[in-house]
């Protein structure tokens, strides 16, 4: 059978921990036999994970004899990576083991030195801290995963249920994989990129407690997105000279000041196609953008999806919130009645 090792190191995030136990531990054949045997290693035999702790049942040995080794992030990326991890994955990777990671476990894979030279991605907002640590390696923040053969890794979060659902496919078929989907109640592929996911000019996570000397402009194109703005105007806002407005831009933000405002347009598109059931014209009407066209294209270019695609990605989950939140009404209403007939029959 074939052996996921799933490694918890110390402040291990607890849904990447998890989401692969549960999908690969989840898996049928058509035989009715399971698909993978599932097993959680560690540095201790305890482990944090935020606010729990997490009991591991095997040492670094059993990287040995896995399959595919999967290692989750860790709530801080700042932290060094250890010679015994380290070493055990190389060995591992030398022996022809499959490995990946979810979010910032490629920080883990990447100290390992088992992405130099090669592409990778992780969660955008640590895609800016990635780079500064790990300059041979090609990152691209804007997929949901990547495929280098040997060693993949995926975005935050749910990027790594699209990964783990892609290796079942790898492994036996898209079959199993589209069950294993159904049992997640996950779409076995979803359109587009990491980008979708995004929201536009949210500062990376190492300069999230940061104030800038563009807080008030910043703040005011946030209100005045809509409007056709100019770059005279936005520089009478900050009360400085066009040249000096676009250096401070640069040197605070990594964008020019329409490129900001375009990405603020952007946003509130998202949050109205998430939000309300207007038309994609109007949309992109009202939230400033002069045609259509241009909407659709700037809108494809910053998320990587078409509007209607994003819409139609973020109102299924929508829908299966509301399902799920309906079914679990029904459920405390039938308990209230058996309940009540209880009552009812010992009185």
């Amino acid at each position: 059978m074939h052996t996921v090792a799933v490694l918890a190191l110390p402040d291990v995030i607890g849904f990447d921990l998890c989401l692969p136990v549960e999908t690969f531990g989840r898996v049928q054949l058509a035989c009715g036999e399971r698909g993978y045997r599932v097993v959680v290693c560690g540095t201790e035999p305890v482990v944090s994970a935020g606010p729990m702790r997490i009991a591991t049942d095997h040492g670094l040995d059993i990287l040995a004899d896995a399959d595919t080794i999967v290692v989750p992030g860790c709530n801080t990326v700042s932290a060094g990576l250890g010679d015994d991890v380290a070493d055990a994955l190389k060995s591992a990777f030398v022996a022809g083991t499959r490995i990946a990671s979810i979010c910032t476990g490629a920080f883990t894979l990447a100290g390992a030195g088992l992405l130099d030279g090669r592409r990778a991605t992780t969660h955008w907002l640590a895609a800016d801290a990635f780079r500064a640590a790990f300059p041979a390696v090609q990152l691209d923040p804007d997929v949901l995963y990547v495929d280098e053969g040997q060693v993949l890794t995926s975005a935050g979060a749910s990027a790594g249920m699209d990964l783990c659902l892609y290796m079942i496919a790898c492994d036996y078929g898209s079959a199993v994989a589209a069950d294993a989907a159904r049992m997640a109640v996950a779409p076995l592929h979803r359109s587009g990129g990491q980008a979708q996911f995004i929201m536009r000019n949210r500062a990376p996570i190492k300069h999230i407690a940061e104030r800038t000397s563009l807080d008030d402009v910043l703040a005011w194109i946030e209100r005045e997105a809509h409007r056709e703005l100019t770059l005279r105007d936005i520089a009478e806002c900050a009360a400085m000279s066009i040249r000096t407005l676009n250096r401070r831009f640069q040197a605070e933000t990594g964008q020019t000041p329409m490129q900001w405002v375009t990405g603020v347009r952007i946003r509130h598109a998202q949050q109205l196609l998430e939000t309300t059931p207007y038309g994609v014209e109007r949309i992109g009407m009202q939230v400033g953008f002069s045609s259509p066209a241009n909407f659709r294209e700037q809108f494809r270019r910053l998320t990587g999806v078409a509007p209607q695609s994003y819409r139609t990605t973020f109102r299924a989950r929508e829908e299966r919130n509301k399902e799920g939140a309906r079914e679990e009404r029904n459920k405390e209403g039938a308990r209230e009645e058996r309940n009540k007939e209880g009552a009812r029959l010992a009185g």
